[in-house]
């Protein structure tokens, strides 16, 4: 009897068993269905959305900015969850009006973070109409934006006489650009969070590796040479007195900024601390770590320069990124001294600031500066709004500029390595030439002796 139990129930229950198996699977290829359909709708977005608006649309310095920032498919999936509303500020802030220091800092790689912050600030997950503003000054509507790092920093949505305005940016253009699933208004200023704007200053000052100015040497008189005395105090309102020497002296956009001469039983400057400085606000600046890497481990390079600045001396570092110094081979590197005669052609030894190169090139057409590997000399032009060093393929361009400059150091960073023009021309295949029998010459006093026999009718042989 529990035989044929079993012989009938058997069946029934594989049968049962394969039906469960089979439905969980095509719940598993339903719900893989749903995920791709998904996806494909975030790659595939509507022709008529706010998106695909901003791009086509005339703001065209923010759509650039948002496809270097590499945001659209953030964007993407935004839109596809909710209306947004963008807040698009006009060509001109973002071109013109726009500190150049600020937009060079957004601009470079290692910055890419706060230039996505940027431009997600100015974006809600809301749909907010130009209908929705509120009049008065004092009931402002708060909006949290899309930049993750600003949560704690709302948009406040204010009306003033009459006006629209969203932070401090007017609107000038409410509604411009409607669409189903978003809406663009038009300002005339760039809305900053107050995170990006942390980092640029904290950029600029370079305060994590404490950057500071050395202390001063006494200001020597070149006409008298000796010590400038402090200018009088003058009373308010008098004219200004300046001597007529330093009135016709060259400011430091076209000359080098003046220096105490070498050397001196004082030693004004500590040269040791100041390339270690620069050295770490290379690093930290990010992208020049092959270059610290030459002056500090494959060379005794920083404690020359360390050595010549505390002598009184100035440089000027040309310092190549790490993608220039990735190029050179190994043969360039593995000669004795190699590392130090290509380091010491980067090495200029006056204070020149990218603004005083700049200049002189604008000014002087090719300008030739001096370098510690005599007796050659690396050779500036102008070129595409910059400075150019060096000719040929060999050039580099002056790309990252002033990224240390305290006075007696000066770090440029440049797109290549340089190397000095051959010296050695490729001589001529050798021709053969007709001799020619030239008669002797005569020496100075036996010509003015046969002038003077002549003279006197004798023949001089």
């Amino acid at each position: 009897m529990v035989f044929q139990i079993r012989g009938v129930f058997l069946p029934l229950f594989l049968t049962f068993f394969a039906v469960l198996v089979i439905s969980s699977s095509a719940l598993q290829e339903n719900s893989r269905g749903k995920h791709s359909g998904n996806s494909n709708s975030l790659s595939q977005i509507n022709s008529n959305s706010v998106l695909v608006a901003l791009l086509d649309s005339h703001y065209t310095e923010l759509s650039e900015l948002v496809e270097k920032a590499l945001l659209l498919q953030t964007l993407e999936e935004a839109v596809s969850k909710h209306n947004i509303t963008i807040f698009a500020p006009k060509n001109e802030a973002l071109e013109r009006n726009l500190d150049p220091e600020f937009k060079r800092f957004l601009l470079e790689p290692g910055n890419l973070k706060s230039l996505q912050n940027l431009l997600l600030f100015h974006m809600i997950p809301t749909r907010f109409e130009s209908k929705h503003w509120p009049v008065e000054l004092n009931n402002p509507i708060h909006h949290i934006s899309l930049c993750a790092d600003a949560d704690d920093e709302k948009i406040p949505v204010i009306g003033k006489n009459g006006e629209k305005f969203v932070g401090m940016a007017k609107i000038i253009k409410a509604d411009d650009i409607i669409r189903s699933d978003g809406i663009i208004h038009g300002i005339e200023r760039v809305l900053i969070p107050k995170s990006v704007q942390i980092d640029f200053n904290t950029r600029r000052s370079l305060r994590s590796i404490a950057a500071v100015l050395p202390e001063g040497a006494p200001e020597v008189d070149p006409r008298t040479h000796r010590l400038k005395k402090p200018a009088p105090p003058v009373e308010a309102g008098a004219p200004p007195v300046l001597p007529i020497f330093d009135a016709m002296a060259p400011g430091p956009s076209l000359a080098p900024a003046p220096a105490p001469g070498p050397g001196g039983h004082h030693h004004h400057f500590d040269g040791e601390s100041q390339v270690k400085d620069f050295i770490q606000t290379l690093l930290h600046y990010g992208g020049y770590n092959e270059m610290a890497d030459i002056l500090v481990n494959l060379t005794s390079l920083a404690s020359e320069m360390g050595r010549l600045v505390s002598e009184g001396y100035v440089l000027t570092v040309l310092a190549p990124n790490d993608e220039a110094m990735a190029k050179l081979t190994t043969d360039q590197l593995s000669e004795p001294g190699a590392p130090e005669q290509i380091m010491y052609y980067h090495l200029i030894p006056e204070y020149q600031t990218e603004e005083s190169m700049y200049n002189s090139v604008r000014r002087f057409g090719k300008v030739k500066y001096d370098t510690l590997r005599l007796p050659h000399k690396v050779v500036a032009e102008e070129a595409d709004g910059s400075v150019k060093f060096g000719q040929g393929e060999g050039s580099a361009y002056l790309f990252d500029p002033d990224i240390y400059t305290d006075g007696r150091i000066s770090v440029q960073g440049i797109d290549g390595v340089l190397f000095p023009a051959e010296e050695n021309k490729p001589v001529p295949k050798s021709v053969p030439v007709a001799k020619v029998v030239s008669k002797p010459r005569r020496g100075k006093l036996l010509e003015m002796a046969c002038t003077m026999l002549g003279a006197f009718g004798q023949d001089c042989q």
